[in-house]
């Protein structure tokens, strides 16, 4: 039986014309993008189907237009809040200029109407196309989004100044606040501007965490800046009490009760539309009670894939698991590793309207529109097992699992992955292969691990170097680059670009932000027969390595390589 003829025309006529893909295969994505709801010209580029340059160059030969050089592009002439970043991201367009009426926005296919009369919709201005490579448009869409947010974020901060420090905006989340009390702190202004100038200082600095801690003799306040802690404030010893008692108040704990651990929360407005969540946490001590705020960063998990620090090959990984409609994706490494964030960046591209995501997590950390967050409450019964039944329930497409701790809830959660769910979940081991044992030491079958687990993440955070003071570490031996592992990375030696961090007042100790590190497995069938014999780690580490599999310390110093982190911090992250 002839199969019909396909009817192709404009762009995708010119792909097959040149030879770029076969007419079955065209035919086979057009439909599978059609069902994820994007654009062909994406669906071919994440899919690594045809090469987005290749794309290019067809479509400036279809439409008799350039491909314009989107990395040469001022980002100043970027219009600021006139489209939203969720429909940016959804079609992977990037706005260049508005002149009067007109809005020039760089897309990859020209023909996706549906993206241009979206944007034209929301902006009431007409849009018009130009012609850019994908890669190019996603990698300045995620880099403009990341410096739009740190501007705005800047800008708010910038207006607060010491005289203003009285009047910040405190509100208390409600989680479980039963026996909280809000009179019995002392209120009074200098430890209400001291909290708040600590606040709006760690903020500024990009710290991840507080720390107010009595001592006998002593009290000091420390911050977390880029995975280091470092002292910021010795208050005297006689206000230990008065500064616990204000940030309990704050969050909605009972200030009597200095006995017990207690949780809560605390959302600093720092202005009509910005916003900072603080997980609050106390721990009684031998002089007094410990106070930790976890600054909760809720645009972190909107930067987008790219900005993580995922190679192109370890994203294109990460994305095919991720368009699964079914299995598990889990995710390891230390605590502060950015598990979390990477989860969530992960349930932000799959957040759409035709799919119903839940969490269980514990405690959430970042409020996402759009999914259904539980928080677990052990005192009240409610575990990651019991979440988990719940959800099943309920039904779902994704579920995400904050961390799997015991059998129980690694079984419901395999149960889910092979019933026609997508699960995602943390777990805490030192590398990828590692997670496997760690599954099956758990007491959960071979067979179910190997059938259920598509994808291990493991990652770590390392410290960038300051992109304004960094210097070129140049001489170094080629033993010494050996003996680091430099000759088995995958990129000459010619092409390294390896620097080392110097300081300046634009950072701390060269370094300034942090960038993930990972290492992906994919499961293939080959290792699923590994995992059914009762394979070590060393046996599926064996048997990865011939498929291409990049261990976390290659992923290190190719970083370092390419000049992103210096060889130092590439050797405290990752060398045993």
């Amino acid at each position: 039986m002839n199969m019909a003829p396909i009817a192709l025309h404009g762009l995708p006529k010119r792909l097959v014309d040149d030879h770029l893909i076969e007419p079955q295969d065209l035919k086979a994505a057009t439909t599978s993008a059609k069902m994820a709801k994007i654009s062909l010209v994406q669906y071919l580029c994440e899919k690594n189907l045809v090469s987005d340059k290749a794309i290019g160059n067809s479509a400036a030969k279809e439409f008799g237009i350039p491909i314009y050089a989107l990395e040469q592009h001022h980002q100043d002439s970027v219009p600021k809040d006139l489209i939203d970043s969720k429909l940016l991201k959804k079609h992977q367009v990037m706005p260049l200029v508005q002149r009067g009426n007109r809005l020039f926005v760089a897309i990859a296919d020209p023909t996706n109407h549906r993206a241009l009369n979206e944007i034209q919709f929301q902006t009431g201005v007409a849009v018009e196309p130009v012609l850019a490579l994908y890669s190019s448009i996603t990698g300045a869409l995620d880099k403009w989004l990341a410096k739009s947010a740190d501007q705005d974020m800047g800008e708010v901060l910038g207006t607060i100044d010491d005289v203003h420090l009285d009047d910040l905006d405190m509100e208390a989340v409600d989680e479980d606040v039963s026996g909280a009390s809000e009179t019995g702190g002392d209120d009074e202004a200098p430890i209400v501007r001291f909290i708040n100038k600590m606040l709006i200082d760690a903020i500024k600095l990009g710290a991840s965490d507080i720390h107010f801690e009595p001592y006998e003799k002593s009290y000091r306040v420390r911050f977390r800046v880029d995975g280091i802690l470092r002292e910021i404030a010795r208050p005297p010893t006689n206000l230990a009490r008065r500064l616990a008692a204000r940030l309990k108040v704050m969050s909605r704990m009972d200030i009597s009760e200095r006995r017990i651990p207690q949780d809560g929360r605390v959302k600093l407005k720092l202005s009509k539309n910005k916003s900072i969540d603080f997980r609050v946490n106390t721990l009684p001590l031998q002089f007094g009670e410990k106070v930790v705020l976890r600054i909760l960063d809720a645009s972190s998990a909107q930067l987008g894939i790219s900005a993580l620090g995922y190679e192109e090959d370890q994203k294109a990984i990460y994305m095919d698991a991720l368009a699964r409609p079914q299995g598990m994706i889990l995710i390891t490494g230390p605590t502060g590793s950015g598990k979390t964030v990477s989860l969530y960046t992960g349930l932000n591209i799959l957040n759409t309207a035709e799919r119903n995501i839940s969490t269980a997590e514990d405690p959430i950390e970042i409020n996402m529109d759009g999914i259904n967050q539980t928080q677990i409450n052990m005192r009240a019964g409610l575990s990651f097992a019991e979440a988990l039944r719940a959800f099943l329930r309920q039904d779902p497409d994704i579920v995400m699992v904050g961390e799997i701790r015991d059998l129980e809830t690694a079984e419901i959660a395999i149960k889910a992955a092979q019933t026609g769910h997508l699960v995602l979940s943390t777990l805490h081991t030192n590398s990828a292969p590692e997670t496997l044992t760690r599954l099956l030491n758990m007491g959960v079958p071979a067979f179910n691990v190997a059938t259920s687990v598509n994808l291990i993440i493991a990652q770590r955070l390392g410290r960038k170097l300051c992109s304004a003071c960094r210097e070129p570490f140049i001489d170094i031996p080629d033993n010494v680059l050996n003996e680091e592992g430099f000759d088995d990375i995958g990129i000459d030696k010619k092409d390294f670009n390896i620097f080392k961090p110097v300081g300046c007042t634009q950072c701390t100790n060269g370094y300034k932000g942090r960038v993930g590190i990972y290492e992906t497995l994919r499961i293939s069938p080959a290792l699923s027969k590994i995992i059914m014999e009762g394979g070590s780690s060393l046996n599926i580490l064996e048997a990865a390595l011939g498929e291409g599999f990049r261990t976390i310390r290659v992923s290190a110093l190719r970083k370092a390589a390419k000049g992103q982190i210096s060889i130092e911090e590439a050797n405290r992250i990752t060398k045993d």
